[in-house]
């Protein structure tokens, strides 16, 4: 598996990855499928995309992973979010992704990566608790857009903490 940094030519391919994830629904606080603009704008080049790494596996974009500002952060804190292929599923795409957002988090000079995950997304919380986040607070039942209320577990990752690569 191959890590680099995202270009806008590659928002077509990743936009496409987001949706199906979005269709598929129950592990991302995105709800509508976004357009490639959207995206680009949100995770590429747009005010609050901080970087953007994305894996390839046999000539296929298999995952990516930001960093943002979105959402206001406290200070010192960037905002991460990991989203990899379903179809085909690639085992390690966040793992190897990790690395390179976490040097860009350092490089940047923050202090925390702060991760705000569904409390029904088993996977992605099992995720970044071995990437070394802790818990350290709860948002109760924001409202999806049918209305059902989903908790929201925030997790951080402390700049300089034991690696996991």
């Amino acid at each position: 598996m191959h890590i680099r940094k995202a270009i806008t030519a590659d928002a077509e391919e990743l936009c496409g990855l987001l949706n199906e994830i979005i269709r598929i629904g129950g592990t991302t606080a995105i709800e509508t499928p976004v357009s490639f603009a959207e995206f680009a704008d949100w995770f590429i080049d747009g005010e609050f995309a901080l970087a953007c790494h994305v894996a390839k596996h046999d000539q296929l974009l298999v995952g990516f992973q930001s960093l943002s500002l979105y959402g206001d952060p406290p200070p010192r804190y960037a905002d991460i979010a990991t989203f990899a292929r379903v179809n085909p599923k690639i085992p390690g795409v966040g793992s190897a992704l990790f690395p390179a957002t976490r040097t860009a988090a350092e490089e940047l000079g923050f202090e925390f990566i702060n991760a705000t995950i569904r409390a029904d997304n088993v996977s992605g919380l099992a995720y970044y608790t071995k990437m070394g986040f802790e818990d350290y607070d709860r948002l109760s039942r924001v409202p999806l857009l049918d209305g059902t209320p989903v908790d929201r577990i925030k997790k951080r990752y402390r700049i300089g903490a034991a690696r996991y690569d």
